[in-house]
């Protein structure tokens, strides 16, 4: 229930004026109404999990609040094998606001095997250590599964081999024929295997295994003892967030392996089958599964996917990627209705590269993603990788940040890249509410990247990647909040957690400095003034308002906080301000700088930029 305030020194205001910024046509950054932010059910967020409780377990004790809540909800975690690991991250992205954790997950992989039927690396070269331990009665995993099969049918052969690793244990629901498809514990290692008849069928039985022979793919998964999906759904349950396992990974393709390859697509919608009727058999009903993270990247640029016939001349034009996302979200829709499937794809916004994307482009593309059934669409923001830079439309003839300069070189913004951040969310802003008119129920959430191009690394996993600021990441949340639902970041670990102060206590120690996303114009009775909305505005802080060729900057007091809603569709902790201002003492078309100060005098990261015609 949003919180309203008086005007400081001002009767209560009984009726209520507003009066909107006029967009100029075609100008992009411009502040304006509300057609930004989508009225359509994609944009509402789903029923909240249960309430978080205190609890201690043998891990320690955990405090459970939510003490210094950011404008970021949601975190990219990668796997532990510690499992006091998962409970300390959990507790350490609550208190600092989230909401959502979204698992990296593994890939479906093709292996060869050597004359005995071990499996091969993935350079087939010798036998991978992490399955070869697996054998039934002295003989190779792989090479009993040949001998069971044949032992239905002699017609019956393995024409294809694929691995797959997880943290994570499953139920009898995994299996279809116990004949050949068996649980197999070698130590602390349990190992599952699975046939799927090489034509995409999945027989729900053993009866056509020996009714006649065929070729099958052979699955071998290697997992684990304890299932580290039930325990983070556990703690999800005690923490009130929700938990994003990740689909299992497409095998990519050979020949280019930014695509999905579309052979052995069968085989990844018979696993990922599998695993989702375990999933509703053991978590149907659990409030903490959010959804499913579809975790094979791609870049958002002009694509086509339709979902037309298999063999048709439109099928042929359509994106492999693409298709096999379609295929595995059928999966997900029919096991798991009502879970979204969430995909974070990203940007590229620099002119020298051929394959990079105009902000139409990419609403294309955003079109495109949508149609193969994802409930959630994240982009990367692009800003870590400096494939996108973070700038104002009157800020396209300035240099570039000095932590992209060895992306881009020695240049403007403007001349660096097609568009800012923010112009390629306010189109992909557009797309989804076209799409959502067209019945497709999707969600725009943005995906702030932690991290710089270069800078202070946080081991092995992160690469040559440095951990960025908090300062950094306001201005992020600056660029994207006004058109995204919710604001997510990748990722957690190790991102947030390195270095000293680590990025996750400057949040916590800079919390409630003012970060605003948007702001319009906006009358209240009979007075002219501006309407803020972003995080953090409060009673005693200040604005100033600057544009070129005034006199003196315009330093005015926040009159009121929740006079108004925030538009629909936007983050649940966003709320307004309203200030006092006259617009018209403003020259046309100039452009206005707005900056906000918390009580304390802390300033915001970014300051807004407007423009409007009086």
């Amino acid at each position: 229930m949003r919180w309203f305030t008086a005007f400081l020194g001002v009767a209560i205001l009984v009726a209520v004026a507003a009066v909107v910024l006029v967009l100029r046509s075609g100008d992009p950054g411009t502040v304006g109404g509300q057609t930004a932010s989508s009225t359509s059910a994609a944009s509402a967020s789903p029923s909240a999990p249960p309430s978080p409780t205190a609890f201690t377990d043998p891990c320690g004790t955990f405090d459970t609040a939510m003490r210094t809540p950011y404008a970021v909800t949601g975190y990219w975690l990668m796997p532990s094998s510690d499992h006091c690991t998962w409970r300390r991250q959990l507790s350490a992205i609550h208190q600092v606001g989230g909401d959502t954790v979204i698992r990296i997950g593994w890939g479906l992989q093709a292996r060869l095997l050597d004359d005995d039927g071990r499996v091969l690396d993935s350079a087939g070269e010798k036998a991978d250590p992490r399955y070869d331990k697996c054998e039934e009665d002295g003989v190779p995993c792989m090479a009993a599964a040949e001998r069971d099969l044949r032992e239905l049918n002699p017609g019956n052969r393995v024409s294809w081999t694929f691995v797959y690793r997880t943290d994570e244990a499953f139920g009898p629901g995994l299996f279809r024929c116990p004949e050949v498809e068996k649980k197999i514990t070698v130590g602390k290692t349990v190992f599952y295997r699975l046939v799927a008849p090489e034509d995409g069928s999945d027989d729900a039985n053993c009866e056509n295994l020996s009714a006649r022979g065929r070729g099958y793919h052979v699955i071998l998964i290697a997992g684990a003892a304890q299932d580290s999906l039930t325990e983070l759904l556990d703690l999800g349950d005690r923490f009130g967030m929700r938990v994003f396992p990740a689909l299992p990974l497409a095998p990519r393709d050979p020949a280019q392996t930014t695509r999905a390859s579309e052979r052995g697509v069968d085989t990844l919608t018979t696993l990922t089958r599998r695993i989702l009727t375990d999933y509703g058999d053991r978590f149907a009903g659990r409030a903490s599964l959010g959804g499913f993270y579809q975790s094979f990247e791609l870049q958002m640029r002009d694509m086509v996917y339709t979902g037309a016939l298999e063999g048709s001349e439109e099928a042929a034009k359509e994106h492999p990627t693409l298709k096999v996302y379609a295929s595995q979200h059928r999966i997900v829709e029919q096991q798991m209705p009502g879970k979204p499937v969430l995909v974070s794809p990203y940007l590229e916004a620099r002119k020298d590269k051929a394959f990079s994307a105009t902000p139409q482009e990419v609403a294309a593309g955003f079109e495109a993603i949508a149609r193969t059934g994802v409930g959630i669409i994240a982009p990367q923001d692009s800003r870590g990788t400096g494939k996108v830079g973070l700038f104002w439309p009157d800020e396209r003839d300035e240099p570039v940040d000095e932590r992209l300069r060895q992306m881009v070189g020695e240049t403007t913004n403007g001349e660096a890249y097609h568009g800012s951040t923010r112009d390629y969310y306010r189109e992909m802003a557009a797309a989804r509410d076209k799409m959502a008119a067209q019945g497709y129920d999707v969600q725009l959430w943005a995906n702030v990247e932690a991290f710089e191009p270069s800078g202070e690394t946080c081991g092995s996993r992160t690469g040559t990647r440095g951990r960025t600021d908090k300062e950094r990441l306001d201005q992020a949340v600056t660029q994207v909040g006004r058109y995204a639902s919710k604001v997510v970041s990748y990722m957690w670990s190790d991102f947030f957690t390195c270095g000293s102060p680590s990025l996750a206590e400057e949040i916590a120690a800079d919390a409630g400095r003012p970060i605003p996303v948007d702001a319009v114009r906006s009358g209240r009775d009979i007075r002219d003034g501006i309407e803020i909305r972003g995080y953090g505005l409060t009673m005693g802080g200040k604005v100033t308002i600057t544009w070129e060729g005034q006199d003196a900057p315009r330093i005015v007091d926040i009159a009121g906080i929740g006079l108004s809603s925030p538009p629909p569709g936007v983050p649940e902790r966003m709320t307004t301000a309203w200030v006092p201002f006259d617009w018209t003492q403003v020259p046309a078309d100039t452009w206005v700088r707005i900056e906000v100060a918390a009580p304390d005098g802390r300033t915001a990261a970014e300051a807004l930029h407007v423009r409007i015609d009086l």
